[in-house]
């Protein structure tokens, strides 16, 4: 397929908030660099952007120093003022993490700890004061991070697209790559097209372990896909803001919560289910050929037998409304079954090492002439900016070197 003049200096594979953002920030950074996006999608943000609950995070979970952290804070002051500068929908509404159970105070406090090492302003709250911000909730104890939002985040997708720049060709899925470390990449789409560029960057999220399996490089990581499920609050009045359960820190998923979006909607969840296709966004979604590719992978056994007591129980919030009904009256006791109304589902894209190990910060890796973003699922939509930079400045450097 290589032959002839350069279609782009970049080719970003896919067009969620990360691939859009890496456009941005190239174009930005270098001027009159040629940036070409592929999305398989008629449009841009369709699957982990576009379905996630819309909070901008403050950063207080992620081990101090890691990208996460360092992340997620600059890329939530940084999502606020882009927001803002504009026009896009958004509100820094603040948010309380709450401790339901004793055995859970410990790990609140390791919170707090952990929100001051990543520079994060912490409020400690007795039981008697979580109803200054949310009368309905209850707990032993909570902690208010003051730097919590809610925006449109395929809003801001839209808005890096036209910022950005660069050529956006939309139904055009990536079939073949052709890498040649002394000539260049070239990509063979659905539709018969061939683009032609001097670096490819993989940003494919759900597929990122494929594209770059394609390109030539092994991932050393799986992608496993979990479904998140939502319910809409049919009375939002119940919740003022954002309400979280202390997460377990042995997994990256942060639990059942209560989300107050910038619509006034109130969505509820997500819980974590492994799905049986990479877009597998209910139970009756299966792609064989995806599903057997999961199955094969040795770390996703692992994590079976590991964590199978936690997956019993999302396993049993999946199928019982009940159940999912029993963990949020933990958080908010007035709520009954009548007022959980179905919502449409999400799919994290969760890098899984051979071990079974979870992936739990960013992972971006190069190969020649490739830049591949292998695990961006949560908080990346919040820290889609400065991954977006990391990433550009990646591929400048490679350019530069070429």
């Amino acid at each position: 397929m290589l032959v002839g003049a350069y279609d782009c200096d970049v080719l970003v594979v896919g067009g969620g908030i990360v691939g859009l953002s890496t456009a941005y920030a190239i174009t930005r950074a270098a001027p009159g660099t040629r940036v070409t996006v592929l999305e398989k999608e008629p449009g841009p943000a369709r699957h982990q952007t576009g379905r996630n609950s819309g909070v901008i995070h403050s950063g207080i979970y992620y081990r101090p120093g890691s990208l996460k952290a360092r992340y997620a804070v600059r890329g939530a002051a940084e999502m606020v003022k882009f927001c803002a500068e504009y026009g896009i929908a958004h509100a820094v509404t603040g948010k309380l993490i709450v401790a339901t159970e004793r055995e859970e105070l410990p790990r609140l406090h390791a919170l707090v700890q952990r929100g001051r090492e990543n520079g994060i302003p912490v409020r400690e709250l007795g039981a008697a004061q979580i109803g200054e911000y949310e009368p309905e909730v209850r707990g032993l104890a909570a902690i208010h991070v003051g730097t919590t939002g809610v925006c449109d985040f395929v809003g801001v997708a839209r808005q890096l697209a036209r910022a950005s720049g660069a050529d956006i060709r939309y139904g055009a899925r990536v079939v073949r790559v052709d890498r040649r470390a002394d000539r260049g990449v070239a990509v063979l789409t659905s539709g018969g097209d061939v683009v032609r560029a001097r670096v490819l960057v993989n940003c494919a999220g759900l597929y990122c372990d494929e594209v770059a399996r394609l390109t030539g490089d092994e991932p050393e990581v799986r992608i496993v896909p979990f479904r998140g499920e939502y319910y809409e609050l049919a009375r939002p009045e119940l919740v003022r803001g954002l309400v979280y359960p202390v997460p377990d820190p042995a997994f990256p998923f942060l639990g059942v919560h209560l989300t107050r979006g910038i619509d006034g909607g109130v969505h509820i969840g997500p819980n974590a289910v492994p799905a049986l296709a990479r877009e597998g966004y209910g139970w009756g979604v299966v792609r064989p050929r995806e599903l057997a590719g999961t199955v094969a992978w040795p770390g996703s056994w692992a994590i079976a037998r590991r964590h199978w007591r936690y997956g019993a129980g999302e396993l049993r919030r999946s199928v019982s409304k009940g159940a999912f009904l029993e963990a949020v009256r933990r958080l908010l006791p007035a709520v009954g079954a009548d007022d959980l109304v179905r919502a449409p589902a999400g799919v994290r894209a969760q890098a899984v090492l051979r071990d079974g190990t979870l992936v739990d910060d960013f992972l971006i890796r190069e190969g020649a002439r490739a830049v591949h973003v292998l695990n961006a699922p949560s908080p990346a939509a919040t820290a889609s900016l400065p991954i977006g930079r990391e990433v550009g400045r990646r591929v400048l450097s490679m350019l530069g070197s070429l």
